[in-house]
């Protein structure tokens, strides 16, 4: 989310157990919003509870008070709900409805280093079609993390997640927003596209942390930015997901520092072993 240029940070081992640190307040924030959202909740409330998260972990949170251009973010998490793709504004107004699909982004600081991640949530009973989507982003991140401990440019793992939405529907890849460096601030280079070719971009190296990124819809890939300068909606209304991870890319493979067990579930042989020994 919130896109801004920097140039790529290597990080020491140390500086990722740090950022595993962040991570791991950002999974527990994932976890209070599986069990807090629900129909009649408003996205208001489920910022207060992410807020009150984070801060009770020592930890501060990443986006309130981030600024682009249009004035300080105003909360925690950034809560979008059905075509709402990326950036939507909590409100006390905005109440949870059974069938909803919610995208909840969130970012954590501890010791001035940065965890960032994103979760799709199903309102109840949804619409199979919405179900399908939500997998076919989680899929498609996941392809992403396992291209990156193979792969040998940036472009590989932007190609896997676009080969892995392909293969999973008729879904539009939203264009231009995507993942994105991470470190001491919450977005720097590289800008990680959810498409492209393999040899394309620089090359992965071990002290790289990357936030991977996919957005998709039941629709078109276009997009449109609301009044508010935040919230990014779809173009012709269709449903979007969205799903992130943070990764740091690892002497023996990659630690996924937002995942609970590091990835290795996911990732088997292809996760660090560092998050094998947690």
């Amino acid at each position: 989310m919130f896109r801004r240029r920097d140039r790529i940070q290597y990080k020491t081992p140390e500086q990722i157990r740090t950022m595993r640190a962040a991570g791991l307040v950002v999974a527990e924030v994932h976890q209070a919003m599986r069990e807090s959202a629900g129909p009649g909740v408003s996205t208001a409330e489920l910022d207060r509870i992410a807020e009150e998260v984070i801060r009770s972990s020592g930890a501060v949170p990443s986006f309130k008070g981030y600024d682009i251009g249009f004035g300080p973010y105003p909360a925690s998490i950034c809560s979008s709900v059905n075509e709402q793709v990326v950036h939507a504004i909590p409100a006390r107004d905005a109440v949870l409805r059974e069938g909803d699909l919610l995208s909840v982004d969130v970012g954590a600081i501890v010791d001035g280093w940065h965890g960032d991640a994103a979760i799709t949530i199903e309102i109840g009973e949804v619409a199979p079609e919405l179900t399908a989507l939500r997998e076919a982003c989680e899929a498609s991140m996941w392809a992403g993390i396992r291209a990156a401990a193979t792969a040998k440019r940036l472009g590989g793992i932007s190609h896997a997640v676009e080969h892995s939405v392909e293969r999973s529907g008729e879904y539009g890849i939203v264009t231009g927003f995507g993942g994105h460096g991470i470190g001491t601030e919450m977005h720097q280079d590289p800008h990680i596209l959810n498409y492209g070719r393999p040899g394309e971009g620089p090359k992965l190296r071990p002290g790289m942390a990357l936030a991977i990124e996919p957005m998709i819809t039941l629709g078109s890939p276009d997009t449109a930015e609301l009044e508010d300068g935040w919230t990014i909606v779809t173009d012709d209304g269709s449903v979007a997901a969205h799903t992130e991870h943070t990764i740091a890319l690892c002497e023996d493979g990659v630690w996924v520092l937002t995942a609970p067990d590091g990835g290795v579930e996911q990732l088997g042989e292809l996760a660090a072993s560092a998050a094998r020994a947690e």
